[in-house]
C-alpha cells in the first residue's frame, strides 16, 4: 500500500473512532488496527497523535462544509430560503444513527486547553461557518448581515449541542423557527 492510500485509511479510521468515542479514548495501536496498517506506517504518515487529530479535523471540516453548502444549494430556490435550509440539513444530520454532536466542539472540549493545534482547527471551522452564514444572510438582503450571521451561528451551535445531549433532532426545527423570525426582523428593518 502506498503512502496516500495508507494516509486515507488512517484518516478514515481516526475520523470514525475519534467521533464515536473521543480523541483521548482511542489509542494509536487501535487506530493502526482499524486502518489495517503497521504501526511504523502510521507514524510515517502521522509522527504524533496530535498531527493525526488535526488532519482528521481538517478533513472533516472540508467534507462537512461541502455537504452543507451542496444541500443548501440543492434545496433552497431563493436567497431568502438558503439560511433556513441550513437547519433542514442539520435536522437530517441529527437524525443519523451515528450523530454525536460537533466534532470540533467535542475535540475542543477534550483538548482545546492543552492543544493549540486542535483549538486553532476548531476556531478555523467555526470562523468558516460564520463566514458562510454571513454570506447567506447578505444574499438574503438582511439589514445587518454580519450581526445576523453571528446569530445564525449561535443557533446552529446551540441546535447541534442540544441535539447531541438530548438525542432530539427537533432541536434543528426549533432553531429554524428562531432563524426565520430573525430573518424576517432583519429584512423588515425591525
Amino acid at each position: 500500500m502506498d503512502h496516500d492510500e495508507a494516509r486515507t485509511r488512517i484518516l478514515d479510521a481516526a475520523e470514525k473512532l475519534f467521533y464515536e468515542r473521543g480523541v483521548q479514548s482511542v489509542g494509536m495501536d487501535e487506530l493502526r488496527a482499524a486502518a489495517g496498517v503497521s504501526l511504523k506506517r502510521l507514524y510515517q504518515c502521522f509522527p504524533a497523535k496530535h498531527d493525526l487529530v488535526e488532519a482528521s479535523l481538517r478533513r472533516r471540516d472540508t467534507r462537512w462544509r461541502t455537504a452543507l453548502a451542496a444541500y443548501v444549494t440543492d434545496h433552497a430556490d431563493t436567497p431568502g430560503a438558503r439560511p433556513l435550509a441550513v437547519f433542514d440539513w442539520l435536522h437530517d444530520w441529527f437524525s443519523a444513527p451515528d450523530f454525536r454532536g460537533c466534532a470540533f466542539i467535542n475535540s475542543f472540549g477534550e483538548l482545546g486547553a492543552t492543544s493549540d493545534g486542535v483549538a486553532r482547527v476548531a476556531r478555523e471551522h467555526k470562523s468558516a461557518l460564520l463566514s458562510y452564514l454571513t454570506d447567506l444572510a447578505r444574499d438574503a438582503e438582511v439589514t445587518e448581515p454580519a450581526s445576523v450571521g453571528r446569530q445564525l451561528a449561535l443557533l446552529v451551535d446551540g441546535a447541534i449541542t442540544t441535539a447531541a445531549i438530548t438525542g432530539a433532532p427537533s432541536a434543528a426545527r426549533q432553531a429554524r423557527t428562531a432563524a426565520a423570525t430573525l430573518l424576517v426582523a432583519g429584512t423588515s428593518g425591525g
